[in-house]
């Protein structure tokens, strides 16, 4: 259950890549309006946890309150516009690792062959739905700081919180569970008196794929970055692993 992991590396999206704080907010928007809709248009975010994390992840960047709010208007299809929708597209990466892409849209169509042409582009392949996602784990993630803490407490505070696994990376204990308990655990972190940084949905590889070629790990880096800096894309998980 315990021991190190490559977490740093292939957590693409722990921090953001746009230079520009419109690019982060116009990306947090899109998530936000889409969970206001997969939730069945429930706007409160103590009714609909999806929104409620992406709310929280809008707070760390300083989302002002007001695009919040219409982010959330617009997920309830009260402030007119194209409906925008999830969609996930797979791949593969110049050497073998697999590739799982988040992306919001309101034009499947440009979206896609905005994707495939960055894929291809770089040496990446793109696949049909299931091509690469059997790779992965949908979990609940948290990530906690351990600074001051003893780890072994730590890990054995978690284990109690009822989590699925974790892994030590540094100072930070990285937390999994079942999607529908990560506030719980969270909470419970914090009644511990731990410091959770994050919580967030994630896809988790099962197996992570290293790469030994500087040449190709040069490929994948910047064929990931590319991808991430795609407009319509959200998220984007890997097995990449360096």
């Amino acid at each position: 259950m315990s021991g190190h992991s490559k977490w740093a590396t292939t957590h693409r999206q722990k921090e953001a890549k746009d230079a520009k704080r419109g690019a982060i907010f116009t990306k947090l928007a899109a998530q936000i309006a889409v969970a206001v809709r997969e939730g069945g248009g429930v706007g409160d975010p103590d009714k609909n946890f999806r929104l409620r994390l992406v709310m929280d992840k809008a707070r760390e960047f300083n989302m002002p309150k007001d695009n919040i709010s219409r982010a959330i208007e617009k997920g309830m299809g009260t402030a007119g516009g194209e409906a925008l929708v999830n969609v996930t597209y797979e791949g593969f990466v110049p050497g073998g690792a697999a590739v799982m892409i988040e992306t919001v849209t309101d034009n499947k169509a440009r979206t896609v062959q905005l994707v495939r042409n960055v894929m291809e582009n770089g040496g990446g392949t793109l696949g049909g739905s299931g091509a690469v996602s059997y790779l992965f784990i949908p979990l609940g993630e948290l990530v906690m700081d351990t600074e001051g803490k003893n780890a072994e407490q730590a890990e054995l505070d978690a284990i109690d919180a009822g989590v699925n696994d974790f892994e030590a990376d540094g100072l930070k204990l990285i937390l999994y569970c079942d999607r529908d308990k990560i506030f719980l655990l969270k909470e419970a972190m914090e009644k511990k008196g731990y410091r959770v940084e994050s919580a967030e949905l994630v896809m988790k590889p099962e197996v992570l794929v290293e790469v030994t070629d500087p040449d190709v790990r040069g490929k994948v880096e910047n064929l990931l970055e590319k991808i991430e800096e795609l407009d319509d894309v959200s998220k984007v998980w890997t097995n990449y692993a360096g």
